[in-house]
């Protein structure tokens, strides 16, 4: 069962409905055999961050940066507390011995000095920063709950959304009939649930 949710925080994965869809812990039923996990992007701001940054003729620094840095550490408290929920709590736990997966986020941003137009050179190094720290409290909050981790980051730094086979939608406008900008794409959607399943 697929309950992922674009714009999702770890509070609607423990306790706030999203756009009136339950928390996404509520979905456990205790048959579960594996529980992916990819959650704190959004928390931090890291996916308004590029998007507010992709604005045309916007200047100046992203409004959003301050909130990355003050939101860093609850964000690791609270996938914490996710993987904890999902292991024995929430609406019911998952099945005893499921194995708990953190899939941390796709590679979004090009390398260091490459191109990332629309976004300026500076809002890149910040989204890049922003992305590792990111990859860095998924693997503690990994190992500090003794869960496996997927490192889809890593595999995928080849497949940024400015590359030649992307695995993510770069800047562009939201349109009904194609992933949300800065979000998976078919393509990169295939590569994550195989990891997942083979680890």
């Amino acid at each position: 069962m697929d309950v992922t949710f674009s714009g999702a925080t770890t509070a609607n994965i423990l306790a706030e409905r999203q756009r009136g869809t339950p928390p996404q812990i509520d979905a456990l039923d205790g048959s579960e055999a594996l529980v992916t996990i990819t959650i704190g992007g959004n928390d931090v701001g890291y996916i308004p961050l590029l998007m507010a940054a992709a604005l045309p003729g916007r200047r100046g620094c992203c409004p959003t940066s301050a909130r990355c840095w003050t939101a860093m550490p609850a964000s690791r408290r609270s996938v914490r507390s996710a993987t904890r929920c999902a292991r024995s709590g929430g609406g019911a736990p998952a099945r005893p011995g499921a194995r708990v997966l953190f899939v941390d986020y796709l590679t979004m941003l090009p390398p260091a000095g490459r191109s990332a137009a629309p976004l300026s050179p500076a809002d890149a190094d910040l989204g890049r920063h922003v992305a590792a720290r990111l990859e860095d409290l998924t693997a503690a909050a990994a190992e500090a709950s003794g869960c496996e981790l997927v490192r889809a980051g890593l595999a995928s730094r080849d497949h940024h959304a400015w590359s030649s086979d992307p695995w993510t939608v770069g800047a562009a406008w939201p349109l009904p009939w194609r992933p949300a900008p800065f979000h998976p794409n078919a393509a990169g959607c295939a590569p994550s649930r195989k990891w997942s399943r083979h680890r």
